[in-house]
């Protein structure tokens, strides 16, 4: 990945740095073995016991989400985009947050299934239940690797560390926590990993925008460089979707990415889905996703803007290197834009702030894998194991399975590590991966929840057709049939998954049986009564500002003013 000599990445850090590293790991692993002491049941490691408040579970939301790929990977898409990635974040991400907690909620918790493929199997039967199962488990293994090896890659840039330690070191400290904790563990400390994200990459934005002259200083140095003016408005965003047509464009971008993609992704990823779970209750479950979108917001600002700043000021990613990289070939500095970020550390922190940044992106990765781990252990064990292999065991069996199973699913995650290792934009491989297991998941679910006659045998058939269809376009893409450039392959994948289930779901629906109207209720948006839809607004959850409805739309409301800005 770099042929820059070492030396030129290599952060100087000093003894203070590692006293600070040092102290965080033991906080993290301290937090696990304290966790470890409230679980007794499968249902505690799992689902932290249905017990935790709307604020930790809301941050948990978002920390979960803010792994390395999404710090890393988007001040890498900042360096090379500039503002357009906002859509990652006000288009891609908050209105979908918003609808989980408004609508598809109310289902999960009303239901009390314990996972998203629980939920296929009791609306569809045990063929899409496995379909699902399987194909989230292959995907989380295949994210939590992408995380290990920017993990790995960070340690050995900062401090020269072989890839091959750093990988098992990483993958060591995570498993520890996430084996002895289960999910309250990792919720916990992805509320003290927001926070030190936070703390590393708040510096950094400012810090950088004084040595450029402030904003304006920023608008100028980005207008001159190779990216151009088009950079500094997120509106139409071509170079993001590598369309020539503003009309295509602002589609690809509405329809894609903010409908099939963060629809697909909110709505009927678990990892995020689980943190939702294991609130105290209705409300705190509905309030959950709408507390996350109020830093989902905000965090481009400390994220995409030190990646806009990397491409304009850092030696080995300006001027003529820029210039190389946005016309697809290598730079002469051998830098690319995943090294942004690091960089911009290299140039701008001193000591001790070091030593907080290199906690704050360790944090972030370390929060990504653990979501990765705890669903796996969960789908895993519930719809796999428990459903499939080894039916009827007590419930202690169910529990050191889960155990057993994290251990596992760090050894394949080592591995996996080494597929990401391939690619030069880890968040072009992360969209492909949506496209195929999100996209056509978030058709069969919408069509299941709100068309009652929608049959079991769509249900699988639709999946699996979807599936195929991403994967028809990323061959097509690969293979150079078709010629999508930037992030299209993505955004069109989805988009054929999306449609594709739909279409195969209503014809197989129309030549087979549906099930009785009595096994639907609570599972069915019509067939269900309201009253089993409807939170609590007494004792804990009383006051206005509790309320999902009033929250939602205030987030939405300064969302708009955002796209207007910017």
């Amino acid at each position: 990945m770099h042929v820059l000599a070492e030396a030129d990445l290599r952060l100087d850090a000093t003894a203070i740095d590692y006293v600070l590293l040092a102290f965080y790991f033991s906080l993290v692993l301290g937090i696990g073995y304290l966790a470890r002491r409230q679980v007794s049941t499968s249902l505690d490691f799992f689902l932290s016991g249905r017990s935790l408040p709307a604020w930790v579970t809301g941050l948990a939301f978002v920390a979960a989400n803010l792994g390395a790929i999404e710090v890393m990977g988007m001040s890498a898409n900042g360096a090379q985009y500039g503002m357009p990635t906002a859509h990652y974040f006000w288009i891609g991400a908050v209105p979908a947050m918003l609808f989980l907690g408004i609508v598809m909620m109310p289902f999960y918790y009303g239901s009390k299934v314990r996972s998203v493929p629980e939920f296929m199997l009791r609306r569809f039967g045990k063929p899409a239940h496995l379909v699902n199962g399987i194909s989230f488990a292959a995907a989380q293994i295949l994210i939590a690797g992408a995380n290990l090896y920017l993990l790995a890659l960070v340690v050995n840039l900062l401090l020269g560390w072989p890839i091959w330690v750093s990988v098992i070191l990483a993958a060591v400290i995570v498993l520890a926590y996430t084996a002895l904790g289960g999910l309250s563990a990792a919720i916990y400390n992805e509320v003290l990993q927001f926070f030190v994200i936070v703390a590393a990459l708040l510096p950094l934005t400012i810090v950088g925008l004084a040595k450029v002259g402030g904003w304006q200083g920023l608008v100028d140095k980005v207008s001159a460089s190779p990216g151009g003016p088009e950079q500094l408005d997120s509106w139409p965003g071509n170079q993001l979707t590598g369309f020539g047509s503003n009309f295509l464009s602002v589609l690809g971008i509405v329809f894609g990415l903010g409908f099939v993609l963060s629809f697909g992704y909110w709505t009927t990823n678990f990892v995020e889905v689980q943190r939702a779970m294991a609130s105290k209750s209705m409300s705190a479950a509905r309030r959950t996703p709408i507390i996350g979108a109020i830093p989902k917001m905000l965090i481009p600002f400390i994220v995409i803007i030190p990646g806009m700043i990397a491409g304009v000021t850092v030696t080995e990613l300006a001027g003529e290197n820029k210039a190389a990289l946005l016309a697809g070939e290598s730079a002469p500095s051998g830098a690319t834009f995943n090294d942004a970020l690091l960089l911009l550390m290299r140039d701008l922190l001193p000591n001790g702030m070091l030593g907080i940044a290199i906690a704050g992106l360790l944090a972030s990765f370390m929060a990504g894998m653990a979501a990765n781990l705890s669903s796996f252990n969960t789908v895993f064990t519930y719809d796999i194991w428990q459903a499939y292999v080894v039916k009827d065991r007590t419930d202690g069996y169910y529990l050191r399975a889960g155990r057993l199973v994290t251990v596992i699913a760090t050894v394949l995650a080592i591995g996996t590590a080494f597929i990401a290792a391939s690619y030069a934009n880890l968040m072009d491989y992360l969209q492909q991966l949506f496209s195929f297991f999100n996209a056509p998941l978030f058709a069969t679910f919408i069509l299941g929840m709100f068309w009652k006659r929608m049959t079991p045998t769509a249900g699988w058939t639709g999946l699996v057709s979807g599936t195929a269809a991403a994967v028809g376009v990323f061959l097509l893409a690969e293979t150079g049939v078709w010629d999508l450039p930037g992030q299209g392959a993505s955004f069109v994948g989805a988009g054929a998954a999306f449609v594709v289930d739909i279409v195969v779901s209503v014809a197989v629906t129309y030549a087979t049986q549906p099930k009785p109207e009595a096994q639907l209720v609570g599972l069915v948006y019509s067939l269900t009564p309201k009253e089993d839809l409807k939170h609590s607004t007494t004792g804990e959850d009383a006051g206005w500002y509790r309320r999902p409805g009033l929250l939602a739309g205030i987030v939405l409301a300064v969302t708009i003013l955002f796209n207007i800005i910017f």
